[in-house]
């Protein structure tokens, strides 16, 4: 269907505590979390299997990995992708580290979802458009009343020039949304970065580092989207796929 896409792995990322979802998340893994008939986790794996993808790999905590295979187990035939792997991020220690224990298991170019990013429509232009370019990276942005929760992408001439990871003065409101595409080089991109004030490896810097490169695209998601890690947030991605739909192939 989309004549470039089996060559992509899918990354889906579902470590974190999920603690803003506290009491919720005593016992359930945050990405578990029902939202209409399905756990979060559902969606992304429906989103990369809407792109022909053929194996996702999901990065968690080893113990939540049981919980994991057990809700997802017939995900793969409902879905149509063919494999679906469990892959420990032992410590937390930010997406680019979570990203790096994928490296042995993986091949050419990935797309990489977190676990909380919910969408309502298909991302296969975008996923075409990526496979078109001969390297680099593509990530998504969104206008946000709210950006200083996430990194802050800054847009001149229709270039993206830089992100700020959650700025206290953020210098836009448009947010970067957690889907991104890479090419092969993203892990000796996200082992060449240092630490965070915060301890973490940000994907933001992995981000930054394409950008200095003059590699990086950028697509403006049109459609709703929901980065799910409040209660707020929780509830507005349960209305909205109620209401509007999600993972809308149609647009």
């Amino acid at each position: 269907m989309h004549q470039h896409t089996e060559q992509l792995t899918g990354i889906i990322l579902a470590g974190g505590q999920g603690t803003r979802l506290k009491p919720l998340t005593d016992n359930l893994n945050k990405h578990l979390l029902p939202i209409g008939p399905h756990p979060m986790i559902y969606y992304p794996l429906q989103a990369l299997a809407n792109l022909s993808i053929k194996r996702i790999i999901i990065v968690t905590g080893k113990e939540h990995i049981p919980a994991f295979q057990d809700a997802l187990k017939d995900a793969p035939e409902q879905l149509g992708f063919s494999q679906l792997d469990f892959i420990p991020q032992d410590k937390p220690a930010g997406i680019a580290d979570a990203l790096l224990q994928v490296e042995s298991h993986v091949q050419g170019r990935l797309c990489v979802m977190l676990g909380d990013q919910l969408l309502g429509s298909n991302i296969a232009h975008a996923a075409n458009a990526f496979l078109t370019q001969h390297s680099g990276a593509l990530v998504f942005i969104k206008q946000v009343p709210d950006p200083s929760r996430f990194g802050v992408a800054q847009i001149q001439n229709n270039k993206l020039i830089n992100i700020e990871e959650k700025p206290v003065n953020p210098k836009s409101n448009l947010a970067v949304a957690g889907i991104y595409f890479f090419d092969e080089s993203v892990f000796k991109i996200c082992k060449s970065i240092q630490p965070s004030i915060r301890g973490e490896y940000e994907i933001t810097d992995v981000n930054n580092h394409y950008i200095k490169q003059g590699k990086m695209n950028f697509v403006t998601l049109e459609d709703w989207w929901a980065d799910v890690g409040t209660f707020e947030s929780l509830d507005y991605a349960r209305q909205m796929v109620q209401s509007q739909g999600i993972n809308r192939m149609n647009k």
